[in-house]
């Protein structure tokens, strides 16, 4: 008679199985999605069946089959979408899902049938088949004043259009009148450097002349006044 530690041993045993691992693979739709899976040869003898199933390892055999090996070649395939493109006799059974879909995600598992009791190698994965993400942001566009490019030699300068929240916030134009008399003072300064000669300046030589012809006649009347007197 079985102790109640050795029952509750085989028990837990029994419908727990031989799970050894659990992994979610990501993949992306349209493109190929490997789903690992690897168990130890090391030899010949070491060889054995296996099968991929589409949902969590049962206690036996595989739930909703898709794929079936002897351990030398696939003998049932689901689907040709369904393909072991790695060396079988090497314990490499990894599942390769060709053009995934979206519809092909979900639980996988891979169960490596090891001769004896409860030695199956099981291995739980979460697949996950996304669209590939696509970018769709919108140039920005600023509105903000600008001078002249760089390297350009040229004083001028280009605005762009610009709205102000409130009149208080507008740019004082030469028309509305100083709040600060230095203000009114700086205008007034660069409206003198910025305005043309005043026609006085244009012949300087005009008054040369009328000032030679002025000394040149008092020089005239004292001549005449001395032979005179």
């Amino acid at each position: 008679m079985l102790s109640p530690i050795c029952l509750n041993w085989a028990l837990l045993v029994l419908f727990t199985g031989s799970t050894v691992s659990e992994l979610v693979v990501i993949g992306e739709v349209g493109k190929d999605v490997t789903v690992p899976c690897h168990y130890t040869v090391k030899n010949k003898n070491g060889i054995t069946s296996m099968c991929w199933g589409r949902d969590r390892c049962p206690n036996s055999k595989c739930s909703r089959p898709i794929i079936w090996t002897d351990g030398w070649r696939v003998t049932e395939q689901h689907s040709s979408r369904y393909q072991l493109k790695g060396d079988l006799q090497k314990g490499d059974v990894s599942l390769t899902i060709v053009d995934a879909r979206e519809e092909d995600s979900g639980a996988y598992c891979c169960r490596v049938e090891i001769p004896g009791l409860f030695n199956d190698q099981l291995i739980n994965h979460k697949v996950v088949v996304k669209k590939a993400r696509i970018s769709t942001a919108s140039p920005h566009t600023y509105t903000s004043e600008q001078t002249s490019a760089p390297g350009s030699t040229s004083e001028s300068s280009s605005t762009v259009t610009r709205t102000w929240p409130s009149a208080s916030e507008a740019p004082q134009t030469a028309s509305t009148p100083c709040s600060d008399p230095s203000d009114c003072l700086d205008v007034a300064a660069n409206l003198q450097n910025t305005s043309v000669s005043l026609p006085s300046h244009q012949h300087p030589e005009h008054g040369l002349y009328i000032g030679i012809g002025s000394c040149a006649a008092l020089l005239l009347i004292l001549i005449l006044a001395l032979f005179l007197t």
